[in-house]
């Protein structure tokens, strides 16, 4: 008789119910994937905007979470940003604990809409409007439609998880079977604490394995303190997706993985600690609420669980926000700050793969990329090809003087550094930049933002044509015997050094607004001298000082410069300029080593 009733259960009833747990988690994805769609652009922005205090940073991770409806959605996201240098650790955990409590919604939904009220009637014709919406032509109407299909998939896959589950009246045994480990005291919690961890970890959806805890409970199959014991574990669970990702990442994406793990973990220690008293006070709650007491009825079970999960996440939150920073320390301890191999001078340092996951992480290391090129590679052609120190550009030494001194000959081939140290990398500029505009949605904003930054690339390389023809001059008229033909030249010197330094202030001076200012005025200079400067160059011809060929070298020579310093100017303007601090976070020390 015990044989035939432990048969009831069989093959085909274990497949039907891991097909009713696929059409759940597909449920799922398909409704996160279309509302990070609707709100993703709106999401990450304030995501990399609001985070700039603790209070700031969970109420965006809330915020975000309860809106897509993923928390592992919302700590990849998180962990893309710290990756790409858009989040400081103290602003990962901050925004991951936000997320924790925005993961409870989820669990609410669950409750009251798959247990309180009967979605199976109106699920399939939510599917077919759903769907219908999606051949509109209107990009956001599609998404909408996605998430219909998806919202309604869940609950028909919470449905069928509910009919797929054994019952308990037609499977005695199985009752009898569990019991055995449920009369085991912390033990009994430690062993439920694990399942749901390895439960979360297999299925990769804290939300699937919710839901299997709220059905198990309503058919009887364990009891509150169990299901609470689970629900610890699923918050365990969670953080293995983020610490996956990480893998691959730099050390702040995997500092703020490990930060996840932590903060997870403690709350799990602390919350084992006080478990029984704060399930009583659970029930207490429950009933003040309305409720019945989960030790009394197990149809109760579910909204006593979901209330465990919103009170243990906010009360866990709570306590360690005013721990961030210790918990940040104790996590770069753990994974202390690698500096990278260096990477061959012609590859890109911060193009990657991973910085194509969103608009913001790709704008970011378009702009990284672009700063590193211009204030290593360029500034140094262009330095040594007037025969200067980078260092005496960067001093507080006169400009006269620095050029006056500056008799070392540097043997600089700007075409052979372009390919060596420039061409490479412009390339893989561009590649990304075009990839972006073609892959990812962006918004008008972020499209101008990487025209942007393709137009500084091109004027840097159209730089190094003008210093080509320059530094060949250069290199023949400094060393001539004519000193008229040398002061000429040293004062084409002069006008650039004047304009590196500025830049060199304008890129890593706080306050570059007025290093700006001073740029613009300094442009405005160079052309306005060109006038009195041919005038110059006509008289050194009449009064026969110079040749025809040095005046001709010189007037072509004054337009290069001219272009140079034109150029130049443009560049820091648009990569250093007063844009959004989402994008470029060098004022504030965050984002980009100067």
């Amino acid at each position: 008789m015990v044989l035939r009733q432990s048969m009831n259960y069989g093959f085909t009833n274990i497949l039907q119910l891991l097909g009713s747990l696929g059409v759940f988690l597909f449920g799922m994805k398909v409704m996160s994937d279309a509302l990070l769609l609707l709100a993703g652009n709106k999401m990450r922005s304030i995501l990399a905007r609001m985070t700039s205090n603790r209070v700031y940073g969970i109420t965006t991770g809330f915020l975000i979470t309860s809106v897509i409806q993923s928390s592992s959605a919302t700590t990849l996201m998180v962990v893309s940003f710290a990756n790409a240098g858009l989040l400081t650790l103290v602003e990962s955990v901050g925004v991951i604990m936000g997320a924790n409590i925005g993961t409870t919604i989820t669990a609410w939904l669950i409750t009251i809409l798959g247990f309180k009220v009967s979605m199976s009637a109106i699920a399939l014709p939510l599917v077919g409007l759903g769907f219908a919406l999606t051949f509109l032509k209107k990009e956001q109407i599609k998404n909408l439609g996605n998430f219909i299909v998806g919202f309604a998939l869940l609950f028909i896959g919470l449905q069928f998880l509910k009919e797929a589950m054994p019952d308990i009246n037609s499977n005695p045994e199985m009752l009898e079977f569990l019991s055995k480990y449920t009369d085991l005291g912390y033990l009994s919690i430690l062993l439920f604490l694990l399942i749901g961890t390895v439960l979360t970890v297999v299925v990769q959806s804290s939300s699937a394995t919710m839901a299997l805890t709220l059905i198990m409970t309503a058919q009887g199959w364990i009891p509150f303190e169990m299901a609470a014991a689970m629900v610890l574990g699923e918050n365990v669970g969670t953080t293995i997706t983020a610490n996956l990702a990480a893998i691959i990442g730099n050390f702040r994406a995997k500092q703020t993985a490990r930060a996840h793990l932590i903060f997870n973990i403690i709350g799990v220690l602390w919350m084992l600690v006080l478990f029984y008293p704060f399930l009583r006070m659970i029930s207490w709650l429950a009933i003040e609420t309305g409720s019945e007491s989960p030790y009394v009825s197990a149809a109760a079970i579910p909204v006593a669980i979901s209330l465990f999960h919103t009170v243990f996440n906010i009360t866990n939150t709570f306590l360690l926000a005013w721990f961030m920073h210790p918990i940040a320390r104790l996590v770069q301890r753990l994974v202390p700050e690698k500096v990278s191999l260096e990477k061959e001078i012609d590859e890109p340092k911060f193009l990657s793969k991973d910085a194509l996951s969103y608009p913001e992480t790709l704008i970011s290391a378009l702009t990284n990329e672009t700063k590193y090129l211009f204030k290593n590679a360029i500034f140094e052609i262009v330095s040594h090809a007037l025969n200067i120190h980078r260092e005496d550009i960067k001093s507080q030494e006169k400009v006269k003087s620095v050029v006056k001194r500056s008799t070392t000959k540097f043997e600089t081939d700007v075409r052979q550094l372009y390919t060596i140290k420039v061409k490479s990398i412009y390339g893989e500029i561009i590649r990304y930049a075009t990839k972006a505009q073609t892959e990812l949605k962006l918004t008008e904003d972020e499209n101008n933002r990487i025209l942007e930054l393709k137009v500084a690339n091109r004027k840097m390389v159209e730089i190094l044509k003008y210093v080509l023809e320059l530094s060949r001059n250069l290199r023949l008229y400094l060393d001539s015997d004519n000193e008229l033909i040398q002061k000429e030249y040293n004062k084409l010197r002069n006008k650039m050094v004047k304009v590196l330094r500025m830049i060199y202030l304008f890129r890593t001076e706080y306050d570059n607004i007025s290093y700006h200012n001073k740029l613009v005025k300094l442009k405005k200079q160079s052309k306005d001298s060109i006038i009195v400067s041919n005038k110059k160059i006509d008289e050194l011809i009449r009064n026969d000082l110079i040749t025809v060929d040095m005046a001709s070298s010189l007037f072509n020579d004054q337009n290069n410069v001219n272009k140079i310093i034109e150029n130049f100017i443009e560049v820091a303007d648009l990569i250093y300029g007063q844009y959004d601090p989402l994008l470029l976070m060098d004022n504030n020390g965050q984002n980009g080593a100067k």
